[in-house]
């Protein structure tokens, strides 16, 4: 089976994909903006040819590059896992004539408001939401969705420019921030608890599940400087409490026509029960996520996902063992991380139950918490038991500092 994978050396954790692919029998020919002379040798391994391209996100170009290099070699996949790639996946799959989801519905997982729109065709519960071009447009749309509501990209990732507006004086400001942004998503905001439904699909069907809790909504985690973001991920999938959100997600696989491959979706629990799609990607979650998920079953994701979308097939157990907790730090201050305060105390607590730790040491230029929601550095730890796993995660949260200056 061969396969170009479009972003095989970045974002860092594309490398691992790579690594999935060749150790499933892939060959790999990798399309990356790299010098082949700068892959890690931690990837070459991994890579049976690789393309330089001066620009990833111009697609058109991409395209054009990718299939001259192809010429004469036969291919079986063109495949992307970063947001921003998978739509010139796509593109290159229907120019090749390869198999895997079209263009169209690659949209669909790419274009938030189209999102919407095929779910709610599905009469699947939707954010009330309409698509804005001008500040004239965006007004509109707030006097007719009423506030508060949530002004966000059409073709974001993450949380990036993404506001919640309380009332018209605070739609201004917003609107001030946005000028850069081209499309965006206008849309009822939903108060409750925020969850992940995260899969791994053959066909369109969950060979695997997870579900995870942000701790606070990402809205909040994003706009305050001082929280300490937590995702938690659940060990019991078949709580109660879950049901509608799984339901939810299998339901928008369907109607936005899933293959193969990762999906990540975000879903709010109403405080009455009601589950309310917020957005859905065919791809990964981000930061650190597949991690959290891999501590959470003892498997290798990035090996199973490769297996699905290479042979079909999904070999590693589902059983879940543990919740497992991310917590992201921010420094206090601005500058160099000067010191670590609480970390020795937190690890002679609960070491034992701690997975990771990578925060920035003293010495490192803090990074931008507005950019990057991994911030100064984690800590990952592990429980069977929820409430226990809860508590260590803000005990880190909470306790351990780290400053800067």
């Amino acid at each position: 089976m061969k396969v170009v994978f479009l972003a095989c050396s970045y974002p860092p954790e594309m490398q691992q994909y790579t690594r999935g692919l060749a150790e499933v029998g892939a060959t790999v020919y990798g399309v990356g903006d790299q010098p082949a002379a700068a892959l890690p040798q931690s990837l070459k391994q991994y890579l049976t040819d690789y393309l330089q391209v001066p620009r990833l996100l111009d697609e058109d170009d991409v395209v054009a590059r990718v299939s001259a290099w192809l010429r004469g070699r036969e291919v079986d996949k063109v495949l992307a896992n970063w947001e921003v790639m998978v739509l010139t996946a796509a593109r290159l799959r229907e120019k090749l004539g390869l198999p895997g989801m079209s263009y169209d519905t690659v949209r669909g997982f790419r274009d938030k408001q189209l999102m919407k729109e095929r779910v709610r065709a599905a009469k699947l519960r939707t954010p009330h939401s309409e698509r804005v071009f001008t500040v004239s447009d965006a007004r509109k749309a707030a006097e007719k969705l009423g506030y508060p509501l949530v002004l966000k990209p059409i073709s974001g990732a993450g949380s990036a420019d993404t506001y919640r507006v309380a009332d018209p004086k605070q739609l201004e400001d917003v609107l001030g921030k946005m000028g850069h942004v081209k499309e965006a998503s206008c849309e009822e905001f939903i108060t409750g608890e925020e969850y992940t439904f995260d899969t791994v699909c053959i066909g369109g069907k969950p060979a695997y599940m997870n579900v995870a809790q942000y701790l606070p909504p990402p809205l909040i985690a994003r706009s305050e400087e001082w929280v300490s973001p937590v995702i938690i991920t659940v060990r019991d999938m078949e709580q109660p409490k879950l049901q509608a959100g799984i339901t939810l997600g299998k339901g928008v696989l369907s109607a936005l026509g899933m293959g193969d491959g990762f999906t990540h979706m975000e879903w709010f629990r109403k405080p009455d029960g009601e589950a309310v799609f917020g957005e859905i990607g065919c791809r990964p979650g981000g930061a650190c996520l597949v991690d959290q998920m891999n501590y959470t079953g003892d498997i290798d994701l990035f090996r199973e996902w490769a297996r699905a979308v290479v042979w079909g097939k999904f070999e590693a157990p589902t059983a879940r063992k543990y919740n497992a907790a991310i917590i992201f730090k921010r420094a206090l201050g601005r500058g160099r991380i000067t010191r670590i305060e609480g970390l020795g105390e937190f690890l002679r607590a609960y070491g034992q139950h701690v997975v990771e730790e990578k925060l920035l040491r003293p010495g490192t230029h803090r990074r931008d918490w507005k950019q990057t929601l991994l911030s100064d550095g984690h800590i990952m730890l592990r429980h069977p038991d929820w409430q226990k796993t809860y508590d260590m995660a803000f005990d880190a949260a909470t306790h351990i500092k780290l400053y800067a200056e």
